[in-house]
C-alpha cells in the first residue's frame, strides 16, 4: 500500500481538462474516420461502394441526371478499406475521432446538403441539464465493443463525474437513455419498457454504427435496423466502437456545452 502511494503522489493529477482546456482528449495517434471529398472523384467510378463492407457508400442523381456519391459515417466502421481502394485523394485518413451529431443528415458527406443541426433539441434542453446529467444505459445486442470504451469513460484519466455526468441503475433516475448495439428483437422490449419508465423530459443518444444505422448487423436475421425506428434520437455519436471522447463529445452536446463539429459530413478541429 505504501509504494502504490507514493507511486499516485508522484504521478500527481492524471485527469485530463479536455475539454475545457483543449489538452489531450487520449486519441493522439489514433486513425480516425476517413474523409471524403466528391468532388475529386473519378467519374464513374464506384470502388469505395463495391469495397465497403456495410453500405457506407451510396450514390445519388442530381438535377442533370448525374451520379454523385455519398458517405455516412452512421453506417462506417471506420475499417479503412474505402481508403485503401479509392484511385484518387478523394478519400484520405484523418484523425477526426471525436465528435456526434443532433441531426442524422449531418452525418452524411454528400455534395450541396446543409447543416440541418436540430434547434428543437436546443429548445428543449435549455439549462436545465447543464448542472448535471444522469444517463441510463442499455445494451440492446451490443458486440460489447461500446461498452469497453464506456467503462474507460470512468477512469482516472477521464473521470466523467468532473463533469457533472453519472451513470444511473434506474430509469426512474435517469435523464438520458444511452443505446448501444442495433436492438436485435430480444432487447426491443426491455428497451422501450426502459424509455418508458424514465421521466419527461427524457433524452436518447444512440451510441456507435449499431444503434444509428444498424450497421453491420442489419443484413443478418438475427440483427436490428437501428434506434431510429423505435424511438426519437436526439444525439448520434458514430464510431465503431465511439472512443471514449467521442462519448464525452456526445453527453456535452446534448446539454450544449460544445459545438458540434460535424456540419453536412464536414468535419471541424
Amino acid at each position: 500500500m505504501k509504494n502504490w502511494t507514493l507511486k499516485g503522489l508522484a504521478a500527481g493529477k492524471v485527469t485530463t481538462k479536455w475539454p475545457a482546456s483543449g489538452e489531450n482528449d487520449g486519441q493522439d495517434k489514433v486513425l480516425g474516420f476517413p474523409t471524403f471529398h466528391p468532388q475529386d472523384c473519378r467519374p464513374a467510378c464506384r470502388e469505395c461502394i463495391l469495397k465497403c463492407p456495410t453500405r457506407a457508400f451510396s450514390t445519388k442523381t442530381g438535377v442533370n441526371d448525374e451520379e454523385s456519391v455519398a458517405l455516412d459515417y452512421g453506417r462506417c466502421i471506420n475499417c479503412q478499406i474505402c481508403v485503401a481502394s479509392c484511385p484518387t485523394t478523394a478519400l484520405q485518413s484523418s484523425s477526426n475521432l471525436t465528435f456526434a451529431s443532433k441531426s442524422r443528415q449531418d452525418l452524411v458527406v454528400d455534395e450541396g446538403v446543409n447543416s440541418r443541426e436540430n434547434d428543437e433539441l436546443r429548445s428543449r434542453v435549455s439549462s436545465i441539464f447543464k448542472g448535471s446529467l444522469h444517463v441510463r444505459h442499455v445494451d440492446a445486442g451490443s458486440c460489447n465493443g461500446c461498452e469497453s470504451e464506456l467503462q474507460a469513460l470512468c477512469n482516472p484519466f477521464y473521470n466523467l463525474h468532473r463533469l457533472g455526468i453519472f451513470f444511473t441503475p434506474s430509469p426512474r433516475f435517469a435523464d438520458v437513455l444511452l443505446v448501444t448495439g442495433p436492438v436485435v428483437p430480444q432487447m426491443k422490449g426491455p428497451l422501450l419498457r426502459t424509455y418508458e419508465a424514465m421521466p419527461r423530459p427524457r433524452f436518447v443518444i444512440a451510441g456507435g454504427t449499431c444503434p444509428i444505422s444498424g450497421a453491420p448487423f442489419d443484413m443478418g436475421y438475427s440483427g436490428g435496423s437501428g434506434l431510429e425506428i423505435h424511438l426519437p434520437v436526439d444525439i448520434s455519436i458514430p464510431g465503431c466502437p465511439p472512443t471514449p471522447a467521442a462519448f464525452i463529445h456526445g453527453l456535452l452536446l446534448l446539454t450544449d456545452r460544445i459545438n458540434q463539429r460535424l456540419h453536412g459530413g464536414g468535419y471541424e478541429q
